[in-house]
Parts: C-alpha cells; sequence; structure tokens
C-alpha cells in the first residue's frame, strides 16, 4: 500500500465513523422515569403503569414510576419540560394536561405546546356520568329533571380543575342550561372515594377508574361521553342520546421535553406503537372499556401523528373552554 493510497484510506475511515455513530439507534444510559400528572387509583395512573411495565423491558432500563399531582397535571409537566434533555423523563400526558390545560389556565401555563414533544398516542376512551347511590334519579332524562329543579344545588365531582370529565361536564351545563356545583379533586381515586360516601351527588370520571365501582353498584351510571356504548357496560346509553350534539372522548399518551434529541423521540415513539398494537395491550385496553390510538393505519400512533392529534385537540378544547367561561385566577 503505497503512503498516499494509506492517507487516503484512513481519511475516508475518519469520515466514516461519526456517520456510522449516528446511525445506531438512541437507547437509554439509565433508568428512565415516567411522571404521572395525578394519584395512584385513576385511569392515568393504571394506564400509565401498563405502558411503564412493557416499556422497560423494551428499552433495557427500568421505568419507575413517579406520581407528581396538583394543578391539573402542570407541576408534572413542568417537571419534564425542564428535566435534563436526554430522553430518560417522560410524562404521560392526558387530554385535560395535555390540550384543556392551555385554554384553562392560558397565561399561567409554566410551558407552551411547542416546549412539549409528542411521543405517541396511547390510548382512547369514554367518560361516564355517575350519581350517588342515594341519588332519585335512573337515567339522564330524570337527572336532567332532578337538576333543572335544583339549579345550583347540586355537586359533581371530577379528577380536578380543567380535567377532561371536568370541561365534559361544563359542556353538558352549557348545552342544558343546568348549573352544577364543581368540587375538584387530586385525581379520581379521591373523587370517587367521596362519590361512594355519598358526600357529593354526581360525578364524571374515565371509565376504567370507575368501571369497578359501577360493576359492585357502589355508584349508579347514567351515560357514556363517547358516540356509542362501551361493550363494558353495555347498559349503559350515551349521552348524546338524552343530549344532542353531545360527545367527549378522553386520550392519554406519552410526552417529553422539545429539547430530547430527535433520535430519541424517534426511538421512544417506536417502541410506544409497537406497545400499542400489541394484541395483549389491545385486550387489556378492552377489558375497561378503551380503544387504541388508531392514528396509523396500522392502529397505532407515532410522534408526528400524536404532534398534530395534540394541536387539533388544543384548538377543539380551547374553543369549548373559552364557551364554558373556565379559567383558574
Amino acid at each position: 500500500m503505497s503512503p498516499r493510497t494509506s492517507r487516503r484510506t484512513v481519511l475516508l475511515a475518519g469520515l466514516a465513523a461519526p456517520a456510522l455513530a449516528q446511525a445506531q439507534p438512541w437507547a437509554p444510559t439509565r433508568p428512565l422515569k415516567l411522571v404521572i400528572p395525578f394519584p395512584p387509583g385513576g385511569t392515568t395512573d393504571l394506564v400509565g403503569r401498563m405502558v411503564a411495565e412493557r416499556l422497560s423491558p423494551k428499552l433495557a432500563q427500568p421505568v419507575i414510576v413517579e406520581n407528581r399531582p396538583g394543578a391539573g397535571g402542570n407541576i408534572a409537566g413542568e417537571s419534564v419540560v425542564r428535566a435534563e434533555p436526554d430522553g430518560g423523563t417522560l410524562l404521560f400526558t392526558s387530554i385535560g394536561t395535555g390540550a384543556m390545560n392551555y385554554g384553562v389556565y392560558g397565561a399561567r401555563m409554566p410551558w407552551r405546546p411547542e416546549e412539549m414533544a409528542a411521543v405517541g398516542l396511547v390510548t382512547r376512551m369514554p367518560n361516564v356520568l355517575m350519581v350517588a347511590n342515594r341519588m332519585p334519579v335512573m337515567n339522564m332524562a330524570q337527572f336532567l329533571d332532578f337538576a333543572r329543579g335544583r339549579q345550583g344545588e347540586i355537586t359533581y365531582g371530577t379528577a380536578g380543575i380543567g380535567s377532561s370529565p371536568h370541561v365534559c361536564m361544563e359542556l353538558l351545563s352549557q348545552i342544558t342550561g343546568i348549573r352544577l356545583v364543581h368540587v375538584p379533586f387530586r385525581g379520581s381515586g379521591p373523587m370517587l372515594t367521596e362519590l361512594m360516601a355519598e358526600r357529593v351527588d354526581c360525578g364524571m370520571d374515565n371509565i376504567p377508574s370507575a368501571l369497578p365501582f359501577i360493576r359492585e353498584n357502589r355508584i349508579r351510571a347514567l351515560g357514556m361521553s363517547s358516540a356509542r356504548r362501551a361493550a363494558v357496560v353495555p347498559d349503559v346509553p350515551v349521552i348524546g342520546d338524552s343530549i344532542p350534539g353531545f360527545e367527549a372522548t378522553a386520550w392519554f399518551g406519552v410526552q417529553t421535553s422539545a429539547r430530547v434529541p430527535r433520535p430519541a423521540i424517534d426511538r421512544l415513539g417506536a417502541e410506544i406503537d409497537a406497545i400499542t398494537r400489541d394484541p395483549g395491550f389491545r385486550a387489556r385496553l378492552a377489558e375497561f372499556g378503551a380503544d387504541g390510538p388508531n392514528l396509523t393505519p396500522e392502529g397505532g400512533t407515532t410522534p408526528a401523528a400524536f404532534e398534530a392529534f395534540v394541536a387539533a385537540e388544543i384548538r377543539k378544547w380551547g374553543e369549548v373552554v373559552r364557551k364554558a367561561q373556565l379559567s383558574v385566577t
């Protein structure tokens, strides 16, 4: 080999090394953290832990769940936005934290939409309107009549201000003209406890966290917020049957700081997509009335598709929030 050929070979090898390094898929070098914006016991916690359990072996690292409730999910979200942008800190977001809060909190939001990166949508599911067993109503028509005769007297609990159940109930009030008293809790678990204890009159929540108590007849389900009935409670009608035009679907997904490098987001997005399309995961979701993300022809998700989905949800629910005049002062 001539000196000139040798130098050329070394030069080409040196140029190829960075390209080969860039071609290597991102992999975490430490345990990951999945931050859940609500306390244990609610739907966000339930589904988030299902995701963490399945994500860990895919990344060959533990995925530690951290519950950080407060401010409708904003405390958890801010911790993720401000965390070290190495792909190791993720937010298990919801329709409330990921979309509705921008309208509800306005200038008080601790981050802007562009500071949060979409990783993947995990599931969609209906909310359910429930009443305490002492309430003398058995269906939506009776509930509406009862509420109209007691304007401003009936209390309803939700997982918090700006949560999906809260905005759903405000939309219901806006359409029907009934006035209810909102009692916000720090998550679904505390709200359901108070509803079963009959210390609030009614409540709205995601179907998974409420389903066991509905089946045990500890609370009474009146209507689903979705466009069609849920197979897990086929006898519960949709609210839209009694209130034309009413429809709302809750959703949950994974986000991270927008400062996280693209290779990390793409790898995380691919793994979340694989989880959502797994038949076992889908079967588990179906057990409590939830569905997959269905953002791609294969029924899965991608960071780009979830980003577009979130942007559309922010616009949609921002308008609902403005009409309902919801805000946090």
